[in-house]
């Protein structure tokens, strides 16, 4: 099995950063891609960004484009999500994904349970 755990969320105020990490940990995977979904109150659950872990360009939502910055450390299997000039719009739960290979030609994609963001205006 994989899992994968999320840090770092909390409160801040509009135009605020925070700094999200998400590790993934289990016995003999590859990790291809790791990302970041939200979910706010009401609304369904929404991209935000994701990474390759064996090369290729990130991607992102328009919505935070220039704003968040998605990277990773492939020897830790961790992603991080830095946000800049939050929005109270950004408040949601934050998920983090990964697409692994966790047996030979097995692939899963795994969920963690999120963190919340809160933007206060």
């Amino acid at each position: 099995q994989v899992h994968v755990v999320e840090s770092g969320g909390g409160s801040v105020q509009a135009g605020g950063s925070l700094r999200l990490s998400c590790a993934a940990s289990g016995r003999s995977f590859v990790t291809y891609v790791m990302g970041w979904f939200r979910q706010a109150p009401g609304k369904e659950r929404e991209f935000v960004a994701s990474i390759p872990f064996s090369g290729g360009w990130p991607n992102y939502a328009d919505s935070v484009k220039g704003r968040f910055t998605i990277s990773r450390d492939n020897a830790k299997n961790t992603v991080y999500l830095q946000m800049n000039s939050l929005k109270p719009d950004d408040t949601a739960v934050y998920y983090c994904n990964a697409n692994v290979e966790w047996k030979p030609r097995q692939y899963m994609s795994v969920w963690g349970q999120g963190t919340q963001v809160t933007v206060s205006s």
